[in-house]
């Protein structure tokens, strides 16, 4: 099963960036997908964005405009540009690769958002 390492969780103000990133222990090139979901507190945990072996692509309505999901198939790694970020994108913020029927997840990186 592959390991994902998340990194560039932090606190920032309403209207501020952070980029996430993922590493990954293995070549990422041919995995069904991956991607991000979030979890706020009490909420249950959602797809933010994802990049599919068929080209098709992902972002959850409420990002559109503000996040963006790279990759860099090279280095194993995937990241998610986030700008303008608002209060309700505060959640612990999750890598995830489906590869044939298993789902690999990170530890989990932390995003809080202020007024």
């Amino acid at each position: 099963q592959v390991q994902l390492v998340e990194s560039g969780g932090g606190l920032v103000q309403a209207g501020g960036s952070l980029r996430l990133a993922c590493r990954a222990s293995r070549n990422t090139f041919n995995v069904n997908a991956i991607g991000w979901y979030r979890q706020a507190p009490g909420k249950e945990r959602e797809l933010v964005a994802s990049s599919r072996r068929d080209a098709s692509s992902y972002l959850l309505d409420s990002v559109k405009g503000r996040f963006t999901l790279s990759r860099d198939n090279g280095n194993n790694m995937v990241y998610l540009q986030m700008n303008n970020l608002k209060p309700e994108d505060t959640a612990v913020y999750y890598c995830y690769i489906l590869n044939g029927r298993t789902t690999s997840w990170g530890q989990g990186t932390q995003v809080t958002v202020s007024e």
